[in-house]
């Protein structure tokens, strides 16, 4: 008697339904599992994926015949995919020489050189991440090159060019000759007055943004004298968040100084960034309107660390490194210990990208627990995104991002730099 291929594809697809799985669906086995919703481990648990999201979370290895592909992940911790929710995903700091570059360097040039960054950055665990100020609309067409799979990355939700005023810190001619400098406006994300301050944020949706940043005070890196002062009057930092809630973004402010984040704060942004000089009145302030915070205590370390070889930065920005970047981790710890809503966030560029698992350890030195450190990269950071319905934890009907490390980073969090699977949207990562 003849079989036809035809016969035994239907006998095989029909055995597969009759066990409860289909051929398309994939099973992890995991020993052990955290389930950052509730803050507890779970042992020797299988997750069913079906069409790149979490079917099914059960106690106990079900039987890996009938599915494919099945990960044996028996001997290690898994957990939801990591989030970073302050980088900036093209370009990376290198001192003087990003100076240089930004002569030398077309924008191609930067998009090209980001795809390994995104590339170390997914593979460091972090299969989501929020760019906080790219220019040329960079990271708005990374993001869109990792949707349609073109650039291997994490997903990434982007604002675009971050908002300043004249000579502040997101001021892209600040540094340069007077015979280069211009008047840039809010097209170029720089405003002075509440009405400019809306049509940034207008312009902003008109190119695709997913979310407003704003630089409140002054920074460390830009070509300026202060690193602290607050740069936005109420009545301009007012208009930019009433103006976000029209178009249903959410702001996010870098501040380093008390005044600036006040103002920020008190004008109802969502997240304080860096928030080096936070004291208790910005943290009451804070906790009264459910402000979040990110602290991105790698950027600190980083920079300090720079500011003490001669000549890796300018000499306007050297002593703004080394009076800010030291201070990040302590503020941190005294916002833990008032019970601050805490986000993940690295500000990676400023330290290298693939780099940002260091931060989990920063945190824990602090005092934070290695459950809380892991819960801020992941069902925290996924409320902040507003993500909270689609990523953040490993819950049916949830995307299929799971990271995995050898070893228990409850016990050990420099086990989070060991990270050694990756899947974003139930698909295995595999390196070029």
């Amino acid at each position: 008697m003849r079989i036809s291929f035809r016969s035994v594809a239907v006998a095989v697809a029909a055995s597969l339904l009759l066990a409860g799985a289909a051929w398309s669906d994939t099973l992890v086995h995991a020993g052990r599992l955290i389930d950052v919703e509730q803050g507890r481990v779970l042992e020797r648990m299988s997750i069913v994926i079906k069409d790149g999201r979490i079917a099914e979370v059960r106690a106990g290895y079900l039987d890996p015949k009938g599915y494919a592909p099945y990960h044996d992940l028996r001997e290690r911790t898994v957990m939801p995919g990591l989030i970073d929710m302050h980088v900036h995903v093209s370009g990376e700091s290198s001192g003087m020489i990003g100076q240089v570059e930004r002569f030398t360097l077309n924008p191609a040039d930067h998009a090209l050189r980001a795809t390994q960054y995104l590339n170390r950055t997914l593979f460091a665990g972090f299969t989501t991440v929020r760019d906080l100020g790219s220019g040329n609309g960079l990271a708005i067409s990374l993001r869109d090159a990792v949707r349609k799979g073109w650039v291997k990355g994490p997903r990434i939700f982007a604002a675009g060019k971050a908002i300043g005023t004249t000579g502040g810190h997101a001021d892209p001619t600040n540094g340069l000759s007077q015979e280069l400098m211009h008047d840039p406006g809010p097209e170029a994300g720089v405003i002075n007055g509440a009405d400019e301050s809306r049509k940034a944020v207008r312009q902003r949706y008109k190119e695709g943004a997913d979310l407003i940043k704003i630089t409140g005070t002054g920074g460390v890196l830009s070509q300026a004298r202060n690193g602290q002062n607050p740069q936005f009057m109420e009545d301009e930092v007012e208009a930019i968040v009433k103006t976000a809630r029209d178009y249903g973004f959410a702001v996010a402010v870098h501040a380093h100084g008390k005044e600036g984040m006040l103002r920020a704060v008190k004008a109802g942004v969502d997240s304080i960034e860096h928030g080096t000089f936070m004291d208790d009145e910005v943290m009451r302030e804070m906790k009264a309107r459910g402000t979040w915070y990110v602290p991105t205590i790698s950027a600190g370390k980083f920079v300090a660390e720079k500011a003490k070889i001669d000549g890796y930065y300018s000499e306007l920005v050297r002593p703004k490194a080394a009076a800010i970047g030291p201070q990040i981790q302590s503020t941190f710890a005294k916002a833990y210990k008032a019970g601050i809503k805490i986000a993940f966030g690295t500000d990676a560029a400023v330290a290298p990208h693939g780099s940002n698992a260091k931060e989990f350890v920063y945190m824990v030195e602090a005092g934070m627990s290695p459950m809380d450190a892991i819960r801020s990269a992941t069902i925290n950071a996924a409320q902040l995104l507003r993500q909270a319905d689609q990523l953040g934890s490993i819950a049916p009907g949830k995307l299929a991002d799971l990271v995995a490390v050898p070893g228990d980073p409850l016990s050990d969090i420099s086990q989070m730099l060991k990270v050694d699977f990756v899947m974003k949207d139930g698909l295995l990562q595999t390196r070029p």
